[in-house]
């Protein structure tokens, strides 16, 4: 029997999951010290409640464009997931779709970059997701604009496309195979600073191990000793 394609990529990615209550994503970045860790309970309900934000006061229809320029950061995976959960096209970096996105999310440090942009959403990259203050007007806090949705989300339809225009289809059978080449099977414990602010970067370092079934320690800002001594400590069985 032909096996059924997700509605989107965050359904693969959620679908994957054996136990919910186990790390999905942990966070390190050596600059500012912090260390968050994320089931896939918790990590759900961050998309979840971006999904319906975007829905409900976004507007958002399947296929609309959604950018995200971020680092990497745990806000920035429960954004990317929940805007694909939500059927959107996300697209990258730069302001090239500002002026066809239906949002834009980025940071604080980025937001001059975005002066077209109709729609503007701020991520903190607090590791409690604590609020901006003195934003400019017209311009959303991220956590704070989240928090009031449902932890929740069921998508509606297929998505056609999930980033820069590719197929969902073909997003989840590429990082499927991403997985597979790099050895991540159900369970796999991975460790890697590889990084994923590109549409590649997602597919093959972010959601790859994600939609094997996998879970992910990201290490930013750190040395290879350090990644391989956070991979030592949290147990990690593969290190990209």
């Amino acid at each position: 029997m032909r096996e059924l394609t997700p509605n989107t990529v965050t359904d693969a990615v959620f679908g994957a999951v054996a136990d919910h209550s186990r790390p999905m994503l942990t966070y390190y970045d050596d600059a500012t010290g912090e260390r968050t860790e994320l089931s896939a309970a918790t990590l759900g309900n961050w998309a979840a409640k971006t999904g319906n934000y975007l829905l409900d006061e976004i507007g958002l229809a399947t296929g609309d464009v959604v950018v995200v320029d971020l680092p990497e950061h745990w806000q920035t995976a429960g954004i990317l997931l929940g805007a694909l959960w939500a059927g959107a096209d996300v697209h990258c970096g730069g302001s090239d779709s500002d002026l066809d996105a239906a949002v834009v999310f980025t940071s604080l440090a980025r937001l001059d970059d975005h002066p077209d942009a109709d729609e503007v959403v701020v991520a903190s990259l607090d590791p409690f997701a604590l609020p901006l203050r003195d934003l400019p007007p017209g311009v959303g806090d991220y956590g704070s604009a989240v928090r009031v949705h449902g932890d929740q989300f069921v998508s509606r339809s297929p998505a056609a496309a999930a980033l820069h225009g590719t197929p969902t289809a073909e997003v989840i059978a590429a990082a499927r195979a991403a997985a597979e080449t790099d050895g991540i099977s159900p369970g796999t414990r991975v460790a890697s600073a590889r990084p994923w602010h590109t549409a590649d970067g997602i597919r093959d370092h972010l959601l790859a191990p994600l939609v094997a079934g996998g879970s992910l320690v990201h290490v930013a800002a750190g040395t290879p000793e350090r990644l391989a001594a956070v991979a030592e400590v949290e147990k990690a069985a593969l290190v990209l």
